[in-house]
């Protein structure tokens, strides 16, 4: 086996044992209600918790592997992923599983630091396809996830969810540590931990919120000071970060083009995506008397989505080989393309199985091209020094695009949801369906907008030489 595939293979077995986690709980929602005899607005914490500490703990993390090592602080976020897995397995009620759950999303750097170790330790000509293998596990893993917990809720327990991911974390950390160097690209400086505190605050009162907002309403006073709170932190955090010797993220990178044009694009991918793991289940669940769906199960509705797995396992890597030979911009504008060819269809024709199933295809090919290309257009953007903080703030822009597309989604299809009807009215699917298509637009629009790649590589010598001086 080659040194780089040697290397590769534990990468993408924690990127996959994460992204896993992400979707794995959504299918088992309405049985833990019932096994705890909970409402639909504590259940929903399991994904608000892991949604809330991921976006916090990923940039602090990804910035301490630039200072300390990628490797060491890999097998950091894979142990507290795995302890977090652990006590969600083996909680006995539902506060116990959220705690599990929120010990589960620190683990969040996972992506960032594989990415990042890819950059520092593959050979210039293998690191875009191999950064595209882990980047589509979060894809692979995020439809796999639906599939499997299917077939737990069906058929076994639903702690079978969580004991999955206490074996797949130990086997990657395991392979982490027996087959992955440490990278020899460190950072000199002092963690800012000022400026990760301003940070956590801002995600914290912009991300609960959006998750909240559909149980708390919109308008609810809650909800407005949280947004308002944001808005001082962001402020605040910016204006530290411009000030500080040392910050957590180099604002003045962020917002070079090349940097905040991807961030727009995953912003808008992450919308996009996620409401296709809210939208499809719920839609073939629903029974055939309804004037639409096909009374799927829970493993039969995760099936629908497998193809689009299977396809995002072929589709990083070849975005990887496209970028090498065309530039990043075309993969991520051929993923988007076919992103929103796949809900435009569903909005247009889903009276039948193999509409899903065709869509499923193109959403596969479309997300797996994506999320490869904004990956490697982040690692030829930034220095080699940055790569983890900054593949952490592009993997934040996807976070919060896919919090507010399900919230949107749902929202939409609920409004449909007329006073004494047993299900919404099809038209808010069609809606929902729509929304995302506008998004995977909206995704290749910003393509446009992202430099060339001998654009970069132009001004990253220029500011080389000037640095230099």
């Amino acid at each position: 086996m080659k040194p780089t595939t040697r290397t590769l293979l534990p990468l993408a077995g924690a990127a996959l044992a994460y992204s896993l986690a992400q979707t794995m709980v959504i299918p088992a929602l309405p049985e833990l209600q019932q096994e705890f005899h909970a409402g639909p607005a504590d259940a929903t914490w399991l994904l608000t918790a892991f949604l809330l500490t991921s976006s916090i703990a990923t940039p602090l993390l990804g910035r301490l592997g630039d200072m300390h090592g990628k490797e060491h602080w890999l097998l950091i976020s894979l142990a507290i992923f795995g302890v977090g897995s652990l006590v969600a397995a083996v909680a006995g009620s539902l506060t116990v599983m959220i705690a599990g759950r929120a010990i589960q999303g620190a683990g969040g750097a996972i992506f960032p630091l594989a990415i990042g170790i890819i950059r520092d330790e593959f050979p210039r000509e293998r690191v875009a396809p191999a950064i595209g293998t882990v980047s589509a596990m979060f894809g692979i893993g995020g439809g796999s996830g639906l599939v499997l917990a299917g077939l737990f809720v069906d058929h076994g327990s639903i702690s079978w969810i969580f004991w999955l991911s206490v074996v797949t974390t130990a086997l990657a950390a395991l392979a982490t540590w027996l087959w992955v160097p440490e990278s020899p690209v460190r950072v000199r400086a002092r963690i800012d931990w000022v400026g990760g505190a301003l940070l956590s605050l801002t995600l914290l009162a912009l991300l609960l919120p959006i998750s909240e907002g559909n149980t708390w309403g919109w308008t609810s006073g809650r909800v407005l000071a949280l947004f308002a709170a944001a808005a001082v932190f962001a402020v605040l955090w910016a204006r530290w970060e411009l000030r500080v010797t040392d910050p957590l993220v180099n604002l003045a990178l962020m917002r070079e083009r090349p940097v905040w044009t991807t961030n727009v694009a995953a912003c808008a991918i992450g919308f996009a995506m996620f409401g296709s793991f809210v939208l499809v289940p719920q839609f073939v669940q629903t029974p055939a008397r309804a004037g639409y769906g096909f009374g799927a199960s829970v493993t039969e509705s995760g099936l629908f989505l497998l193809p689009s797995a299977l396809l995002m396992l072929f589709a990083g890597p070849l975005s990887g080989r496209l970028g090498g030979r065309y530039g990043s911009r075309v993969p991520l504008a051929l993923g988007a393309t076919s992103s929103g060819l796949s809900y435009a269809w569903l909005a247009a024709f889903h009276g039948e199985r193999i509409d899903i199933y065709l869509s499923s295809v193109l959403l596969g090919l479309g997300v797996g091209l994506a999320l490869a290309a904004m990956a490697n257009l982040v690692v030829e953007a930034v220095p080699p020094d940055v790569t983890g903080v900054a593949s952490a703030i592009n993997a934040i822009m996807r976070t919060i695009g896919g919090a507010v597309g399900a919230q949107v989604a749902a929202a939409i299809v609920s409004g449909a949801l007329s006073d004494g009807a047993e299900f919404p009215s099809e038209s808010g699917f069609t809606g929902a369906f729509t929304m995302s298509a506008l998004a995977s637009a909206v995704a290749l629009l910003v393509c446009f907008a992202i430099p060339s790649r001998s654009a970069v590589r132009a001004h990253t010598r220029v500011t080389e030489v000037s640095e230099a001086a």
